[in-house]
């Protein structure tokens, strides 16, 4: 009988660590929403550059913008202005 590692359980461990360990979608909007107020039109939650970000979009009079916002320690990590918001 083999008993090698099991991939589903280190993929479990590692996804419930990030459960845990991490500001939920709200938090993260409100963040964004201190930088740019507005209308929140998405949010996503997406691994980038080695870390989980949560990428909020918010539409306001001057345009699209997209806030990074670090999961673990709720910092916003950068805020671009789309250029096709149409």
């Amino acid at each position: 009988m083999f008993y090698g590692f099991n991939n589903n359980m280190y993929y479990s461990i590692w996804d419930n660590y990030w459960r845990v360990n991490r500001i939920n979608s709200e938090a993260a909007i409100q963040i964004a929403l201190q930088r740019v107020p507005d209308r929140v039109v998405k949010v996503e939650l997406d691994y980038e550059n080695g870390r989980l970000v949560y990428e909020v979009d918010i539409r306001n009079q001057s345009g699209l913008y997209e806030v990074h916002v670090d999961a673990i320690t709720g910092r916003i990590l950068k805020v671009e202005r789309e250029d096709n918001w149409d």
